[in-house]
């Protein structure tokens, strides 16, 4: 009997094969930061790292879009994140890791907290803006508008409980979609 020669590159034999550098951009890049809820500048920390790494990474593209977005669910930690009983500790601040992680075409967002209650996603789009007419700040919600704002952003934003406690709300970005709206 004769062996079939595989057309999937996961079949592929690695015997010779090329090894990239784990500093090629076409690997990805991950990068993450701690703050704390009680520092008056956490949003701001972590709108500068997210704009550093972008541009360093090449994607200045994305810089506006995913800033805008990481400012909106830090603020959101700070002003609504209550610390799981098991998670909270007397005197110390609440913690809020962001973390940034790119491949070829994909960037994604998370920022994780110690409250396990689950975000208030609003739902999708539910009036047409051509029968708004001036009235658009009538519709616009009391509540969730910085999670609003993260899903007219990003591709997609989701949230997934954390192993220990806590959440993360991930919001992902199409970087050529993104590169589109820079170049118009």
């Amino acid at each position: 009997m004769e062996a079939q020669q595989s057309k999937h590159a996961a079949n592929a034999s690695t015997v010779g094969a090329h090894h990239r550098s784990i500093h090629d951009p076409a690997n990805g890049h991950f990068r993450s930061l701690t703050v704390y809820a009680e520092s008056p500048d956490c949003a701001k920390a972590a709108r500068d790292m997210v704009g550093c790494y972008l541009q360093t990474w090449g994607l200045a593209h994305a810089v506006d879009a995913v800033q805008l977005v990481v400012s909106e669910l830090v603020g959101n930690v700070v002003h609504h994140a209550v610390p799981d009983n098991h998670l909270a500790q007397p005197g110390a601040g609440r913690r809020i890791d962001v973390c940034l992680m790119t491949w070829p075409e994909v960037l994604v967002l998370g920022v994780s907290d110690e409250d396990s209650t689950p975000p208030d996603l609003p739902p999708g789009d539910f009036v047409s803006p051509e029968l708004t007419g001036d009235f658009v700040e009538a519709l616009v919600p009391d509540r969730g508008r910085g999670l609003l704002i993260a899903q007219r952003l990003a591709e997609s934003v989701w949230w997934s409980s954390g192993v220990r406690g806590g959440k993360t709300v991930w919001s992902r970005f199409d970087l050529d979609q993104l590169r589109a709206d820079y170049s118009a």
